[in-house]
């Protein structure tokens, strides 16, 4: 890791990154993506020293209470933050100063903070968000090597449920000739039903590729799957948008399977909600998008 003295926190969607770079080591993660023009080793966990004092100063200053998030580029609950504790420190202010909070992880490290996540539900609205990718703990083990598996995620959903917390699952990505198909379409979903999630998002059967990323996804298959680097540049070439032949059905299905179990599927609706704050005070609102 190293450190770097930041000059902002938030974004002007109330987004947050309090780290930059991840060791979850997943194989097809964007953000290793060229584009970002991150000026260090992935791996080499940039840690920004002055997060809490900067967020602290930014929702003194907000004039009306809203959702803040974080988790859209680093998952916030990297190893390192078992030492830093930086995620519980932003929770506290949340708390704090009473603005809402989502976040997006792999981890079960989420559940150390539950005693926040709870109290903050209770004055406003805290939405955990999981990432799960496939419904095969073996083969989680080689997609997301050093962050819990799928069946820990699954329990971690459990935990909430129990403690009031309202979830959102990411179901993607969906990777060509590896997870795409119907056995883990409907064995993820039976998950988020017997986990009450509020909804899934998905987006299609596929995943995206840009420079930077494809490279380090390409080595990974050949070292996990030998020979299907040489499939995906048969099937795609260079395409930045990788859908599985199988998109339409397994789609089609996705939808039909969670209007069977009950679960929201339309990413618009899922988004909003994860948008709303709610006001329980009769305080003025904002969106992530104010």
């Amino acid at each position: 890791m190293h450190t770097v003295t930041a000059k902002g926190i938030l974004s002007s969607s109330n987004g947050m990154n309090l780290y930059r770079g991840c060791s979850h080591g997943c194989i097809y993660c964007d953000s290793r993506s060229d584009c970002y023009r991150m000026d260090h080793a992935f791996e080499d966990i940039e840690v920004k020293e002055n997060a809490i004092a900067l967020l602290e100063n930014a929702l003194r200053r907000k004039r009306s209470k809203c959702m803040l998030s974080t988790g859209s580029m680093t998952d916030p609950y990297i190893p390192l933050e078992a030492e830093l504790q930086t995620v519980r420190k932003a929770l506290t202010l949340a708390l704090r100063y009473g603005f809402g909070f989502t976040l997006i992880t792999k981890s079960d490290l989420v559940l150390r903070d539950l005693d926040l996540l709870r109290a903050i539900n209770g004055e406003t609205k805290c939405v955990v968000q999981m990432t799960l990718t496939t419904a095969d703990d073996a083969l989680c083990r080689k997609l997301e090597p050093n962050v819990c598996p799928t069946s820990r995620r699954f329990e971690t959903l459990l935990r909430l449920r129990e403690a009031g917390i309202p979830t959102v699952v990411w179901f993607t990505p969906l990777l060509p000739f590896i997870n795409d198909t119907e056995e883990n379409i409907r064995g993820i979903l039976d998950l988020c039903a017997r986990a009450e999630v509020y909804g899934v998002i998905f987006f299609g059967a596929g995943l995206t590729l840009r420079d930077g990323n494809r490279e380090y996804y390409y080595r990974q298959l050949d070292r996990l799957f030998p020979g299907l680097r040489e499939r995906y540049i048969r099937t795609y070439g260079s395409r930045y948008a990788v859908m599985s032949p199988r998109n339409d059905e397994l789609t089609a299905l996705f939808h039909r399977l969670c209007e069977e179990h009950g679960i929201e599927h339309d990413n618009d609706r899922i988004f909003a909600y994860l948008r709303a704050f709610e006001d329980r005070s009769g305080a003025d609102q904002c969106s992530l998008f104010d």
